[in-house]
């Protein structure tokens, strides 16, 4: 694995680590934990210096005192980041947002955290203001594939026929390749072609959205106004239903 991602010139890689599925006893998750430490020992002792930062994955299901122990236990052996792994496949948000708070109070202050799997906007802002730092997620994408868009205003199925004559780009004073260069009409006509462009059009717009999501969000911590940036974003979210 180490190799692998040597090979490949990540600027950030990640330790080995299993997924304990969701519903597991609590048996199995901290036999998992114990996997996922001595999985993280060995990538330590393959690293090399070579500029990249490796991250460790903290599991421990749903479970607050496994949670605890795989987070002390990766703490101790220092690495540049740290990933909240196993969430997102199939607890309830309130559950995994109690995961995240209590997970991150025994991580350090000064390391990145990183949130694996987790995407919807609210979801992005929720965790940040839970101390979050870092995301990934097939949303962008994989929304982008069916053809639904993101925008300040809600979400944009291209497919309606509403679309059919508008020459408007997907969202009004967007900077990205597509707005720029491309009609709501001609979108909707590349997808239902099933143009291979279409898909491609759409995952620039989606992950040009997202992107601008995290430089606004990293602006407003900058300005300590995220509350005030929270407020905003879901009232623009409330406006556009």
């Amino acid at each position: 694995v180490m190799e692998i991602q040597r090979t490949l010139g990540a600027d950030i890689i990640m330790t080995l680590d299993e997924c304990a599925p969701f519903g597991a006893d609590p048996d199995y998750v901290h036999d998992s934990v114990k996997l996922t430490e001595q999985w993280a020992r060995r990538c330590l002792e393959e690293r090399k210096d070579n500029g990249q930062a490796l991250f460790c994955v903290v599991q421990g299901g749903i479970y607050p005192k496994l949670r605890e122990m795989s987070a002390r236990g990766l703490v101790s052996m220092g690495f540049d980041g740290y990933a909240l792994g196993g969430l997102s496949v199939g607890e309830d948000k309130h559950t995994r947002e109690n995961i995240i708070r209590l997970t991150r109070k025994f991580l350090p202050e000064e390391k990145p955290v990183y949130l694996m799997g987790v995407g919807t906007t609210e979801d992005i802002i929720a965790s940040v203001k839970m101390g979050v730092d870092m995301f990934d997620c097939v949303m962008p994408t994989r929304n982008a594939r069916n053809g639904t868009l993101f925008t300040h205003k809600g979400k944009l199925i291209i497919k309606n026929a509403q679309y059919t004559d508008d020459s408007s780009p997907i969202e009004e004073g967007c900077g990205c390749y597509t707005c720029s260069n491309y009609s709501r009409a001609y979108l909707r006509h590349l997808f239902l072609s099933r143009e291979i462009l279409a898909y491609r059009l759409n995952t620039i717009h989606n992950l040009y959205y997202y992107a601008k999501l995290m430089s606004g969000i990293r602006q407003a911590i900058g300005e300590d106004r995220l509350a005030e940036f929270s407020h905003d974003f879901y009232r623009g979210e409330a406006e556009s239903l």
